[in-house]
């Protein structure tokens, strides 16, 4: 089983790292022939900065087009954050002093990352146009992201597993080690969904997270009358 979930995870490393990568290349590569900043954009590099900061720490449009929904996705992405920065402490030895300060926010913080995800679940079966554009992989990635949250959850508060031994597991793999992996039901179903969702992350639509960097609506200065945008095919087109 140790040997079998080494092999999973370096599989599933290689698919999101790799996979990541050509995405985010691509994305890079791809141009943006139109100037089509939302409105009201910022006309400056700075104002650009300071646009694209509130709308990846505090997302910022949601907030302004429903409240309702920018509380679970806020709760949901929040609690995200906290609760992979407490699992830093399984890579790292000894523990970073900031790793050990964020341990109790993120116990808890799966409770927020629980709810969260309920209510966009919720969101999708109950709001009559969100249900009408959702697609069978919009319900099956709030699905596996509800079963990590579960099976962690259970393995913290109901069926306590060796997390020494899982620390070692971890920092094996990282020095192309494999040791034993405790045999522990829920944590086996804890690895298993997060390996799967490492693999799938490069194909999905979670994807929002970096392509939102890449966004035209977003990361393009409202200067249109000041400078004429134009696209590398179309400058070649006018030579």
């Amino acid at each position: 089983m140790s040997t079998l979930y080494a092999l999973l995870f370096y599989f599933a490393t290689i698919m999101l790292v790799v996979g990541l990568g050509l995405r985010i290349a691509k994305y890079a590569r791809t141009p943006a022939p139109l100037k089509i900043p939302t409105m009201p954009a910022p006309t400056t590099r700075s104002g650009v900065f300071w646009r694209m900061s509130r709308e990846v720490l505090v997302f910022e449009s949601l907030f302004k087009s429903n409240k309702w929904i920018w509380v679970f996705g806020y709760m949901f992405h929040v609690g995200l954050a906290l609760v992979l920065l407490r699992h830093f402490r399984y890579f790292i030895e000894p523990i970073w002093f900031w790793v050990n300060w964020v341990q109790p926010f993120g116990i808890y913080a799966s409770f927020a990352l629980l709810i969260g995800l309920l209510g966009l679940l919720v969101r999708r079966i109950v709001v009559e146009r969100i249900r009408y554009i959702s697609s069978p992989s919009d319900y099956l990635m709030l699905l596996l992201l509800i079963g990590i949250a579960l099976s962690g959850m259970n393995m913290k508060f109901l069926a306590p597993t060796d997390i020494v031994a899982v620390k070692v597991f971890f920092l094996g793999l990282l020095r192309l080690q494999i040791n034993e992996l405790p045999t522990s039901a829920s944590l086996l179903v804890h690895l298993g969904l997060v390996a799967t969702l490492m693999i799938i992350f490069p194909i999905s639509k979670l994807l929002h997270g970096p392509g939102i960097f890449f966004s035209p609506t977003r990361y393009q200065v409202d200067n249109s009358r000041e400078k004429r945008h134009l696209a590398p095919w179309a400058a070649e087109l006018e030579k």
